[in-house]
């Protein structure tokens, strides 16, 4: 076995440690998070309102169905 099976099996073997549940709550948590982010951010000065707000409506639909296909999974 050369060192980075090692390495690999060390790796392995901390990943194998988290429980499933703590693994799908982060893996719902990133979509939700960034959700959350899209919705209370304020659009750039620059940027015109009404492409501020379509891109926040449509970004807010993708990460929803996102969510939701993930939740599904889950």
């Amino acid at each position: 076995m050369t060192p980075l099976h090692a390495i690999g099996a060390f790796v392995r073997e901390l990943f194998l440690l988290v429980p499933m549940g703590v693994v799908r709550a982060l893996f719902l948590a990133v979509p939700v998070l960034l959700l959350v982010w899209v919705l209370r951010r304020k659009s750039d000065p620059d940027e015109p309102a009404a492409l501020s707000r379509q891109l926040r409506i449509w970004a807010s639909v993708a990460l929803l169905v996102q969510i939701a296909i993930y939740w599904l999974m889950a």
